[in-house]
């Protein structure tokens, strides 16, 4: 789902948002994880995709300012970041 809800070959930021806190990443806490994102990306890659997510491992975490919070909810069910790709 992660691959097919954004653009994971737009470098440094998603739509109109720029900048490299929009960048495509893969937060993982274990080597499992880890393992998932890559090979997952290594498909994409495979089918020919110039593929720019990154696969990092998790750090600390802060919860963004409240007007960040319930985005989906807020936006009517339709924010313009969601649009599904057929990637697989």
């Amino acid at each position: 789902v992660f691959f097919e809800t954004h653009d994971p070959t737009q470098r440094d930021g998603q739509g109109p948002d720029i900048g490299p806190q929009y960048r495509s990443a893969v937060f993982f806490q274990n080597e499992a994880q880890r393992e998932v994102a890559q090979k997952l990306k290594d498909l994409l890659i495979a089918k020919g995709y110039d593929v720019a997510t990154e696969i990092l491992p998790a750090a600390e975490f802060y919860s963004a300012e409240n007007y960040h919070q319930d985005y989906y909810d807020n936006k009517g069910g339709t924010p313009y970041c969601h649009a599904p790709r057929k990637l697989f």
